[in-house]
């Protein structure tokens, strides 16, 4: 799917609960000053513990280049989050068949300084674990500039020392993850 199509599918709009209150196109919901809309981002693990992350492709419209979670994405209204998600891991990174289990949601509103746009969003945070035998991922280069493993204490140091190499919602469902405390930046 094309960036075009992408920024015309339509997202649930959402209030502070979670609770769903409208539609709007992903272009509408992110043009400032942004709508507050349902989304999700997966953590993917290997058996050895290590997180992937993936470089946002340059052609991405919202923090292009920046290292982020395996996949992130929205569900279409309606769509459940687990099914969304599953399918933007094989859209995205080409690994399917990986089982997806919610452990918490992340608030947050953050600008795009390079695009002005914006994204509020009620963020579902699901992970995933690759078992040993899994087939490499197949990153699509229109989605995806790169991927890397990295273990959890690394990406946490990383996150403080470095925060601008990163798309501004990865501590806070990092934070969800790993069971940590999640800061959440509703403002």
């Amino acid at each position: 799917m094309t960036r075009t199509a992408r920024e015309s599918m339509m997202v649930e709009l959402v209030d502070e609960r979670g609770q769903a209150c409208g539609t709007a196109t992903v272009a509408q919901a992110h043009t400032a000053p942004g709508m507050r809309h349902r989304a999700f981002s997966v953590h993917l693990f290997d058996a050895g513990g290590r997180m992937l992350l993936q470089q946002r492709a340059a052609v991405k419209t919202r923090f292009a280049l920046r290292w982020a979670n395996a996949t992130c994405g929205h569900p279409a209204p309606g769509e459940s989050v687990v099914a969304a998600a599953t399918r933007r891991l094989a859209e995205e990174i080409g690994v399917d068949s990986v089982e997806l289990t919610e452990v918490g949601v992340y608030g947050y509103r953050a600008l795009d300084e390079d695009s002005g746009l914006v994204e509020d969003e009620y963020d579902h945070v699901l992970l995933g674990i690759l078992p040993e035998n899994h087939a490499p991922a197949r990153p699509d280069p229109q989605e995806v500039a790169g991927l890397r493993w990295i273990g959890p204490n690394d990406l946490l140091s990383e996150l403080a020392t470095t925060p601008s190499a990163f798309a501004p919602w990865l501590a806070g469902v990092t934070d969800v993850a790993l069971g940590r405390t999640p800061r959440l930046d509703l403002a």
